[in-house]
């Protein structure tokens, strides 16, 4: 039973870890993030907004201020969307836009990658499957 509050705790930490990485050109980078973000397929914001929906459900999930099974499900599949969102970004990207490192990109994908895993985890400790 404590896996089922370790794993949502560890999705809030990787929800948060996600903020901070798509937070982070903004606090480093002079110039115009708006294009750094913007000249992927898909702007990385949308999974920041998926990022938080799923740090308050596995929050609420946690606190069993919701049904631990509909969190899990939910988490689980925001998370798989911020990843492929993050993902699809990452590999479309313009990174001569800013100066930024080239890491950035791939450190923002290996954190998203923290949302489906802990919802699966969620899951799991649930007995779900």
């Amino acid at each position: 039973m404590a896996q089922a509050r370790t794993a949502p705790l560890a999705g809030i930490g990787g929800c948060l870890a996600v903020l901070v990485a798509l937070a982070y050109p903004y606090l480093a980078v002079d110039g115009p993030v708006g294009a750094y973000y913007g000249s992927g397929l898909v702007n990385p914001l949308v999974a920041g907004l998926l990022a938080v929906l799923a740090l308050i459900v596995f929050a609420a999930g946690r606190e069993r201020r919701t049904e631990p099974d509909f969190a899990a499900g939910v988490t689980l599949a925001a998370g798989l969307f911020v990843a492929l969102i993050v993902f699809l970004w990452a590999v479309t990207v313009r990174i001569d836009v800013v100066e930024i490192s080239p890491l950035h990109r791939w450190i923002t994908l290996a954190v998203s990658l923290t949302i489906p895993v802990a919802g699966a985890w969620y899951a799991r400790s649930l007995r779900l499957f």
